[in-house]
């Protein structure tokens, strides 16, 4: 009877364990692909259009969208965004709308303890951003302030990559 009660009390604990675990939200990954990744189109094969070639680009001035993204790498300052502990300024390296790199600039060295922060968040930060693909990522435990500031100055890069 004990040995039946215990196995009932922990399948109940098990069970409510279970039903009350909360999955996080969307992944950042899948959210941002959709929202960033360029649109490609793939011209129709002649298979497709009945055996005929496909038609020539369509007039200007005709509505139809053929602009082509952005291409070639480029390099593109954030502003200097101070925090208590100093400021922080980052560069992204962008590929067409793709960021490849990101790099910091400026981060707060000027005390030991802002050394030894600075100089872990920041290959998590660059980590991060290059996941995310924008400027919404998670803020790095012990390095809140910094890795604000860092969305902030990455934020203002990508504002002004796309202006």
């Amino acid at each position: 009877m004990r040995r039946a009660a215990a196995a009932i009390a922990v399948t109940v604990i098990g069970m409510w364990l279970v039903l009350s675990f909360k999955s996080s939200p969307t992944s950042r990954v899948t959210a941002a692909s959709g929202a960033t990744a360029p649109s490609t189109s793939v011209p129709a094969s002649p298979a497709d259009t009945g055996g005929q070639p496909p038609a020539g680009p369509p007039p200007p001035g005709s509505g139809s969208s053929t602009t082509q993204p952005v291409t070639g790498t480029r390099t593109v300052n954030g502003d200097v965004v101070s925090n208590p502990y100093g400021d922080v300024q980052v560069a992204v390296v962008l590929d067409g709308s793709r960021i490849v790199d990101v790099k910091a600039l400026q981060l707060p060295y000027d005390r030991p303890q802002s050394q030894y922060i600075s100089s872990q968040a920041a290959p998590l930060l660059h980590d991060e951003v290059l996941q995310a693909q924008g400027a919404r990522i998670y803020v790095i435990g012990g390095a809140t302030y910094t890795s604000d500031a860092y969305a902030q100055s990455l934020q203002s890069a990508l504002d002004k990559a796309h202006a």
